[in-house]
């Protein structure tokens, strides 16, 4: 079973997330924060991170920046609310980048995609 680690810090959302990658037959872990999320990885190497950008503290172009010198080979999806960050060059490190909606099917889609799942 693949592991997707889910950080973003907005609960609602996470459960939500949780909710729906659960039912596609993933393992979900969640983390509320960056820190959260680089602790989580000290322990679990998940397949996949979904990870949201503006969160207090540590934002998440910084943890895709430690994330990735940890271990280039976990995916990561940035997913956020905000389209300007896309032409960040922090964000240029990760494999896939989506706005955030309350319709799953593209970020469902491009977890298939990146874990070599086919659609």
């Amino acid at each position: 079973m693949k592991t997707i680690l889910v950080v973003d810090d907005e609960k609602n959302l996470r459960l939500y997330y949780e909710k729906e990658l659960a039912e596609e037959g993933y393992r979900v872990l969640l983390a509320a924060d960056a820190r959260e999320a680089l602790d989580c990885l000290k322990s679990v190497r998940p397949d996949l991170v979904v990870l949201d950008i503006k969160m207090p503290g540590m934002d998440g172009l910084e943890a895709l920046g430690r994330i990735v010198s940890q271990d280039n080979q976990i995916r990561v999806i940035l997913n956020s609310a905000f389209s300007s960050y896309k032409e960040s060059f922090m964000s240029w490190a990760a494999d896939a980048y989506l706005i955030k909606s309350s319709d799953l099917t593209e970020l469902k889609k491009t977890i298939r995609h990146l874990l070599g799942e086919g659609a």
